[in-house]
């Protein structure tokens, strides 16, 4: 769980990056003048990279060498994404970070199709509720086993886990993990209901509401230093809000896994919170932070419950950057069916879901505190006449289902 530090930081670029109407100029949001900035940019970025595997111990056997197809590819969008800070999401948990060194050493530290090589000196890791037996019948299938009786989905401890790597030195001893809040102590809580019988929210039994976590992976408050400013990365990735039935459970815990962010920086609304060693309450007035994740929830379309994302969209702490990509607008234009029927502008898409249903989503986020300051945005989504595109593809993925989302932000110059 200890950042590992490896020496100077190798001189970054970002030649290849750019794909054809990838970028998207931020708005204007932040609360000073523009003198109170560090003069360089931070480009932070989220992506659910689908390294997740189906055995414990597989993907560092994938890893222990430089050979895994998949794995150079993913490291080639993060290469040409070339984020300073970025949270992956759909990355096995493996205790010591073990699996994070070996991707860092054979993977991204490596340069792959001719991306330069991209270092990280610093990555955090945790435990994840994906594929830990809570020793209850949590789906009411009769039996007590598999995935869905897990605290979060999964069919072994830390599959579909998560990391956060850095090229700014993380702040380890105040990081705030949030893995063991339970549901019910979410005030408010949309706790499933069983349609068969007449009492409310009693889809889990009053034993289960015991021990149910409400993180499906986990939640951490990871600080970073970012030039003796500290930018507090909430990290998270919400269960989808399908695969279940109609008591709607995964849907109403995604509803309230992305209400406990709008709850942690709301001045005042945190205060039922408590993390992992203890302590309670949620972000201190004033910090600067930026919410990264797959969210699994687009705010007009799919199956998200009451829209959400909106919790976050609309809070008034909280700033969207809005970032697009030209390669989203033309996938939905030609995969077409569910995507025809959308509400949302298929710019602001992040994966390529089937195209039946949901179709096209927007599923991943980076979004800020207003003390930041946006000035670009992005998806890396390539249209099909740009070479980079073959890291994207279709159905099978050369890489993965969601695309990295990402924005450069500047940093206020003092150290609150």
């Amino acid at each position: 769980m200890s950042p590992r530090f490896r020496g100077a930081l190798g001189a970054l670029t970002t030649a290849g990056l750019v794909c054809a109407g990838a970028l998207a100029t931020a708005p204007a949001a932040h609360a000073l003048p523009d003198a109170a900035y560090q003069d360089e940019s931070v480009r932070v970025a989220t992506y659910n990279l689908s390294l997740n595997r189906n055995a414990a111990g597989q993907l560092v056997s994938d890893l222990s060498t430089g050979a895994n197809t998949q794995a150079r590819k993913v490291a080639e969008v993060i290469q040409r994404t070339a984020p300073d800070i970025v949270l992956l999401n759909e990355f096995d948990y493996v205790e010591g970070g073990v699996a994070v060194d070996l991707f860092r050493d054979n993977y991204l530290e490596v340069g792959q199709n001719g991306a330069s090589p991209i270092d990280y000196p610093y990555a955090f890791v945790a435990p994840s509720n994906t594929g830990v037996p809570s020793g209850f019948d949590l789906n009411n299938n009769g039996v007590v086993s598999g995935g869905d009786d897990a605290f979060g989905f999964g069919v072994f401890p830390g599959q579909y886990g998560m990391v956060v790597l850095s090229k700014h030195p993380i702040a380890t001893d105040d990081v705030r993990t949030f893995q063991h809040f339970l549901w019910k102590d979410m005030p408010g809580a949309l706790l499933p209901d069983d349609p068969a019988t007449a009492a409310p929210a009693d889809w889990y039994s009053a034993e289960e509401l015991e021990v149910f976590r409400l993180s499906s992976k986990s939640h951490w408050d990871v600080p970073v230093e970012v030039g003796g400013h500290t930018v507090h990365i909430l990290a998270s990735h919400p269960t989808p809000p399908t695969f279940d039935g109609v008591e709607d459970r995964n849907g109403r815990r995604n509803h309230d896994e992305i209400r406990f962010w709008a709850d942690y920086v709301t001045p005042g609304q945190g205060r039922y919170i408590y993390d992992d060693e203890g302590g309670r309450g949620g972000l201190n007035a004033g910090s600067s932070f930026v919410i990264l994740g797959d969210q699994n929830a687009d705010p007009l379309d799919g199956d998200s419950v009451d829209a959400a994302i909106d919790q976050l969209l609309d809070s008034r702490w909280i700033v969207d950057p809005k970032p697009t990509s030209e390669g989203a607008v033309e996938a939905a234009a030609l995969q077409g069916l569910a995507n025809a029927t959308h509400r949302g502008d298929p710019a602001y898409d992040t994966a390529d879901f089937a195209d039946t249903a949901p179709g096209n989503l927007r599923a991943d986020y980076v979004l800020l505190s207003r003390k930041l300051k946006p000035v670009d945005a992005g998806v890396f989504w390539p249209v099909q006449a740009d070479p980079l595109s073959a890291l994207t593809g279709v159905f099978p993925f050369p890489t993965s289902d969601h695309r990295p989302v990402w924005v450069d932000v500047r940093v206020p110059r003092s150290s609150r």
